[in-house]
């Protein structure tokens, strides 16, 4: 190791008895999971014993950097400007680093004994699945950053001046399938764009980036989906902007084994910059909206100050305009997206050499709703303060960790009582006596808190208890499963990593979960138990068993009463073959049962194929057939319902099944030129049948329309104006005094293909220059059955969107 005013060089010889036997898979900067020996630096420039700077590269010259944070967390999205070469030679290979101290961070003041680093130097020999550490780190040991070795000595450097200006220009033509009279349809739809990236270092320490007008043509599309259930699907950030240095505001990720209850993320980027939330009203036939809002610009410092951490984030997202035709031949525009400014805060400090840490988060959403159509559909405001404490001893083996935080939302009387009604907490439910809608609010308020003991090692296990009032709401700038329960987690756990006979390492565990809302009804219970090993042959197997027995749900009905379900058994059960081999394997099946008869079955399997040292093919097909016996249909008013306060609350027998293919090919022709392919084929078909209804709440007990109580059939059939328009018509007391109404047939089959090719050049370090061809294909039909053959080929026969990027970026800094 050397160093100067300017850089730290790190040369590494690596010897082998065998360098013919050396894997040097080529590929893309920043691939993981690549089959192939690794070096690694790890630096710890800070020497909080608790943060790191990743730096990595194969026998091909391939490079990877990321971040270590909290001790073992790894953030692969932190980008450095770095330069590396390689050589395999009669004795093994070498590597050799140059590591620009302006991508590092340090304090400016040098001590009197000279500068003292965290090191921690890594090598994987991928033929023997061996990780060597140069400072001691076992599979148990809990930790990593806080078990490096250290660099002493570094005397007369100081941090560089960093400016960092990364300008982009980009061009796009999109081309999408004609509808006969749309006014709004142009053939080629050509965009020019252009913004910058830039990033300044404040002090030793404190970064400050910035970007204007970002562009993310770039990034991998997100996957199709069909989501039946009322709660939001979460998609991962991959814009870059957002994911780098996102470690610093994670809030909330408390040190667990098992989750107690609940899925929620204190601040979820995605929300800046999504699609418009408003639809114009009234009898619109046509319409010209955005796909998302436009980011006008945002500022992110980030960085860590002595044993500060801080994290803050602004972002302003500009007013969206749709323009629209309505079947009378009316046209307007509308609103659709206000101004919008986010506002995130995040503070931490460290004692006892990072084995303490106390911290606090703040967000803020304010939207300007100078519309009454914004002013009706969406909160004015929403706040989040938190308070975080994690507390290590026993060298990390023990943590007790936990969060408080609050959430303050306001806005119109409306906006609010829809705040209230929303399937995060359903207030308007008949039998919740501990809330009910106000109409007059306008504000609501909230908390959400954890608590969580963990212990690493070969015996391991943790103890969680999370609750959240009802009243919590975070979705303007987090994401949000749901509020209003009360959790706890347990988890037992055994682990081996001393190689036997048969198993190379192998581990056995055991865990429950139950959950209550506040009103004391236990919504969910469960027990499971998992064993996991690796063989001797670098196979490995998992397995997983777990039961709940009858509990009650409080969005079943989505803001009817509590109803119970039924008791589960669920098997699943997981598999590979040896990744070092050209053709590697991996599988999974499951298999669900209730007691009243709905059940799932999902298998997938993984193939990943190696032809040559540059390209890699992966495969991915997924199928699942479930069948539910209570997919909810729809509410109907009828004082009659006194068993279910005036509502019937009609249900189904769904019978849906899901197959999807991702595929993906790597063809990397350098370390600096690559071309990636990813496409998803996606095929889900759904059918209702056995329509019925809820007799009583609290329990599972349902009435078929046609067997159990009065008539269904296809058609109108009702002399009541109000059910024209439904597919069936309901009786639900045959000759009795209740009103007939009519039901949508809901049956489905959709397609879809998504997909992107990517090619990318890094002509020049931190340059890049992106050639991108997207492609996206949908369309639905009211069929309700799958059929492989007729499915699969009438996907390339749905409408296409494509869309063709070329976008450069320069990077300019010292």
């Amino acid at each position: 190791m050397l160093y100067d005013d300017q850089a730290l060089y790190v040369g590494i010889r690596l010897h082998d008895s065998k360098p013919d036997s050396i894997s040097a898979q080529l590929a893309r900067r920043d691939a993981y999971g690549i089959y192939s020996d690794w070096v690694y630096v790890f630096v710890d420039s800070y020497f909080d014993r608790r943060t790191a700077f990743v730096f990595s590269t194969n026998p091909r010259g391939v490079q990877r950097d990321a971040l270590i944070f909290d001790d073992a967390r790894e953030s692969p999205d932190w980008d450095a400007v770095w330069e590396v070469a390689t050589a395999v030679d009669s004795v093994g290979w070498v590597a050799e680093f140059r590591i620009p101290l302006s991508q590092l961070r340090f304090d400016s003041r040098e001590p009197v004994d000279g500068r003292v680093w965290g090191l921690q130097i890594q090598r994987e020999i991928a033929r023997r699945q061996e990780v060597d550490s140069w400072s001691p780190k076992l599979p148990q040991d809990p930790g990593f950053v806080s078990r490096f070795g250290v660099l002493a000595g570094l005397r007369g450097i100081r941090p560089a001046q960093r400016i960092e200006l990364q300008p982009f220009v980009s061009g796009r033509l999109t081309r999408a399938p004609r509808i006969s009279d749309d006014p709004f349809y142009r053939t080629n739809d050509v965009g020019i764009n252009a913004g910058a990236d830039v990033k300044v270092g404040l002090t030793a320490g404190l970064t400050l980036t910035g970007a204007i007008n970002p562009d993310f043509g770039q990034v991998e599309v997100d996957p199709a989906v069909v989501n039946l259930t009322v709660f939001e699907t979460f998609f991962p950030e991959k814009r870059p902007f957002f994911v780098e240095g996102s470690d610093i505001f994670q809030f909330g990720q408390t040190r667990t084994y098992n989750n107690a209850y609940g899925l929620e993320q204190f601040f979820y980027s995605r929300r800046i910059g999504r699609p418009p939330q408003i639809q114009p009203d009234g009898e619109v036939h046509y319409i010209n909206a955005p796909g998302q809002s436009t980011i006008l610009a945002a500022a992110k410092l980030s960085g860590k100050a002595g044993p500060w951490s801080i994290g803050f984030m602004d972002a302003v997202t500009g007013r969206e305009t749709a323009r629209f035709l309505t079947t009378s031949g009316e046209r307007g525009s509308v609103p659709v997206e206000p101004l919008t400014n986010h506002l995130v805060g995040r503070l931490r400090r460290s004692y006892r050499g990072g084995n303490t840490v106390v911290g606090g988060m703040a967000t803020a959403a304010h939207r300007d709703l100078n519309h009454s159509l914004l002013y009706a559909s969406l909160r004015s405001s929403a706040y989040l303060t938190g308070l975080d404490v994690e507390h290590s001893w026993a060298q990390r083996t023990w943590t007790l960790a936990g969060f408080v935080a609050g959430s303050h939302v306001q806005g119109s009387k409306g906006v609010v009582a829809g705040t209230q009604r929303s399937s995060a907490r359903y207030y308007q439910r008949p039998d919740a006596g501990y809330v009910q809608v106000d109409p007059e609010r306008s504000s609501l308020d909230g908390y959400m808190g954890e608590i969580a003991l963990k212990k690493t090692g070969t015996w391991y296990g943790s103890l969680d208890y999370k609750e959240a009032s009802p009243g919590f709401e975070i979705s303007d700038l987090g994401y949000l499963y749901r509020a209003d329960f009360r959790g706890i987690g347990t988890t037992v756990a055994y682990r081996r990593n001393e190689p036997g006979r048969r198993l190379r390492n192998f581990s056995l565990s055991g865990f429950t979960n139950h959950a209550w809302n506040f009103g004391r009804d236990q919504i969910y219970e469960g027990y499971g138990a998992s064993v996991y090993g690796t063989f001797t042959n670098l196979w490995n197997a998992a397995a997983t068993l777990s039961y709940s027995p009858e509990f009650l749900s409080d969005r079943l009905t989505r803001g009817g009463p509590v109803v119970a379900l039924p008791r589960q058994w669920q098997l699943s059960a997981s598999g590979g073959s040896d990744s070092r081999k050209r053709f590697a394997l991996s599988g999974s099946v499951s298999y669900v049962e209730d007691e009243s008869g709905g059940r799932s079955r999902s298998m997938s399997l993984g193939l990943d194929v190696r032809p040559s040292s540059a390209m890699r093919i992966r495969l991915g097909p997924y199928l699942s057939r479930d069948y539910s016996t209570s997919q909810f249909v729809l509410g109907v008013d009828d004082a009659l319902a006194d068993a279910t306060y005036g509502t019937r609350f009609v249900f189904a027998d769904l019978d849906q099944t899901t197959l999807t293919l991702d595929t993906r090919l790597d063809w990397t022709f350098s370390p600096k030129l690559s071309l990636q392919l990813y496409a998803q084929p996606f095929v889900a078909a759904g059918d209702y049948a056995g329509y019925k209804e809820l007799e009583r709440s609290r329990t599972n007990d349902f009435a078929v329309y046609g067997m159990d109580r009065g008539w269904i059939q296809r058609g109108t059939g009702c002399a009541n104006p109000a059910a024209k328009g439904g597919t069936f018509a309901v009786d639900p007391d045959g000759p009795g005094p209740g009103a007939c109404f009519g039901v949508p047939d809901w049956d489905f089959t959709y397609r879809s293909l998504r997909g992107n090719a990517v090619l990318r050049w890094e002509y020049r370090p931190g340059s890049a220059l992106f050639l991108v061809w997207q492609q996206q294909r949908a369309g639905t039909a009211g069929l309700g059955t799958f059929d492989f053959d007729r499915d699969a080929s009438r996907i390339f026969r749905e409408p296409a969107t494509n869309v063709l990027l070329v976008k450069a970026t320069y990077w300019m800094g010292k």
